[in-house]
């Protein structure tokens, strides 16, 4: 009986080599990724799970108290804070960084575009404590006298109170300016890939500029502005430094803007190295991992709205 021949391997199958094995690389540095994941939210779970276990899932979130000396523990107002801290910043950097990137994609001399996109890329390498800084000894005696008081002559609930300057307002103002450069750089790369022909046709049948712009450019790129905002969120949400210095760090509900707050990543940052035993540590533990939760969840809700946005440039294009 005659053993098998051995195949032997064709020119093209040697020549594959190559990308057969930068293909394993690829697919080993993607599940490495996916490995560091799971193990942050096995490490948060370690560690916090005996907090959770204590307090209760629903208790934790829902409650509104933190006293370390009782062991009673309630994330809500750190949720709260994130919150409204990362809509004020949203809410203050979208408009602008649209209307940055719109002029100088479709608008600014090409002279112009270098001198204002130098500071805009500046403004992104600056380090969150420098922002801090700038925040407590310029901004916050600013917005104490005058912003704070003529808000106040609204009469809107969120600009109630004391203009002590610390606060929501102070924290959403420093992020809106820490995220700005974030979604100005990405919308400007995303108008920069709209056919010039959609313009031309628009200007062609009569449009004025404006005009092109709202109804070819802007559906066109609507996804991936939706994707910058998304990103720039993301940023909001987990920024530390900054909004610990401005926020005023008290763990109250407030609706007004002006009042002091906290956050997800302030309170972590502010008690992890003086947690006092293994129960607070764990409540600052399940902090961090109702962060990632609400990270991974700002994750698939920018999918979803990215694909829903995708179905505009489409019918645009048709």
């Amino acid at each position: 009986m005659t053993r098998p021949r051995a195949v032997e391997q064709t020119p093209a199958a040697r020549a594959n080599l190559p990308d057969r094995a930068w293909a394993a690389v690829l697919t080993v540095l993607g599940l490495a990724v996916l490995a560091v994941a799971a193990m942050i939210i096995a490490e948060l779970l370690r560690v916090g799970g005996p907090a959770l276990k204590h307090t209760g899932l629903i208790a934790f979130v829902g409650n509104s108290v933190w006293d370390v000396t009782r062991d009673v523990y309630g994330a809500l107002p750190f949720i709260y804070g994130t919150l409204v801290t990362s809509g004020v910043a949203l809410v203050l950097a979208l408009p602008v960084s649209i209307g940055l990137a719109l002029f100088l994609t479709e608008m600014a001399p090409a002279r112009m575009r270098s001198i204002v996109s130098f500071p805009i890329a500046l403004l992104a390498g600056i380090p969150s404590v420098v922002y801090g800084l700038w925040g407590l000894f310029v901004l916050v005696p600013i917005l104490r006298n005058p912003i704070e008081p003529l808000l106040a002559r609204t009469h809107l609930p969120i600009f109630t109170g004391a203009p002590i300057g610390l606060g929501y307002l102070a924290a959403g103002v420093v992020m809106a300016i820490m995220i700005l450069p974030t979604i100005t750089s990405i919308a400007i790369e995303v108008l920069q890939t709209v056919p010039g022909a959609l313009r031309e046709a628009a200007l062609a049948l009569g449009a004025t500029r404006w005009e092109a712009i709202r109804i070819a450019v802007l559906p066109y790129a609507r996804a991936g502005i939706v994707g910058a905002t998304m990103l720039g969120l993301g940023r909001a949400l987990g920024e530390t430094m900054a909004v610990t210095m401005v926020i005023g760090n008290s763990p109250t509900i407030r609706a007004s803007l002006f009042a002091p707050g906290y956050s997800l990543p302030a309170v972590i940052a502010n008690e992890f190295a003086e947690a006092s035993g293994d129960m607070q540590t764990g409540a600052l533990a399940a902090l961090g991992l109702l962060l990632f939760a609400v990270t991974v969840l700002l994750n698939i809700a920018a999918r979803v709205l990215v694909r829903m946005s995708r179905r505009g440039p489409a019918r645009v294009a048709a």
